[in-house]
């Protein structure tokens, strides 16, 4: 379905990031892999799926890195066909502890770094007639939780930012959606459920149980591979016409 089609997908070396990529290469799309830690692992499991890869380690609280990573897709594939805004980070405390540096960093790397990407991808989609950015928001796009004001703040705003571009993008074959997991139990996620089990004295288990108790009413996780194949569809041609959404998959937590 997307053979010969370009993705690229920000904070991909691990988790969501990579969850999804995995999804878009198995449809035949070439991946620019982006993001922190072991990036030849990713980069051979995604070419095993038979599509070219390459890797781009931009920072992304850095509008010049981003700037360099987008002229880098442009050089080595063409074009970016498919924008994954996945990159982010999180920091947990009430707004009164919460440290400056902490939130101008949460809200350069959740929130305008996909402004960056977004920008500089959207000239080459237009001419194309044809693109794809899926924001991956997070059910705190829609709702807040305590001690999360930073991050809460970058999900609502990428899921505004995904509303205008949709509108701006609406004529065109260039659509922009964005996901909302729950929780999923990625590396960001264990380590809330580190911090809570230490914290509070209890098992990882029930921790975990706990965790999801109090917001995902189906007491599972979301998966990578359910958030891939999602990303998969928006970009087929059957939502051509899905436009400017905030698609929730968070067992139930929006719901509530």
């Amino acid at each position: 379905m997307l053979k010969g089609k370009t993705a690229l997908v920000t904070g991909s070396t691990s988790g969501i990031g990579l969850g999804i990529a995995k999804s878009l290469a198995a449809q035949g799309a070439n991946i620019i892999v982006n993001g922190f830690g072991d990036s030849k692992t990713p980069q051979d499991e995604l070419a095993a799926l038979g599509v070219k890869v390459a890797y781009h380690g931009a920072d992304m609280s850095k509008p010049a890195d981003i700037e360099d990573m987008m002229k880098f897709a442009a050089s080595k594939f063409g074009r970016v066909d498919i924008l994954v805004n996945n990159a982010g980070i999180q920091h947990v405390s009430n707004i009164e502890d919460f440290p400056p540096e902490r939130w101008d960093a949460i809200i350069a790397i959740n929130l305008s770094s996909a402004f960056h990407t977004t920008r500089l991808a959207i000239p080459a989609m237009r001419e194309a007639n044809w693109g794809r950015v899926l924001n991956i928001a997070s059910a705190h796009g829609l709702v807040a939780s305590a001690g999360k004001s930073a991050y809460v703040a970058a999900k609502h705003g990428i899921v505004g930012m995904t509303k205008a571009v949709a509108l701006e993008t609406a004529t065109t074959g260039v659509t922009c959606n964005a996901i909302c997991p729950g929780w999923v139990l990625t590396p960001l996620v264990q380590k809330q459920i580190d911090d809570r089990s230490a914290r509070e004295g209890i098992t990882v288990e029930q921790a975990q149980k706990d965790l999801l108790g109090e917001k995902q009413p189906s007491l599972q996780f979301t998966t990578v591979d359910q958030l891939g194949g999602l990303a998969a569809f928006l970009c087929s041609p059957a939502a051509d016409q899905v436009r400017g959404v905030a698609w929730q998959m968070d067992g139930g937590w929006t719901a509530q």
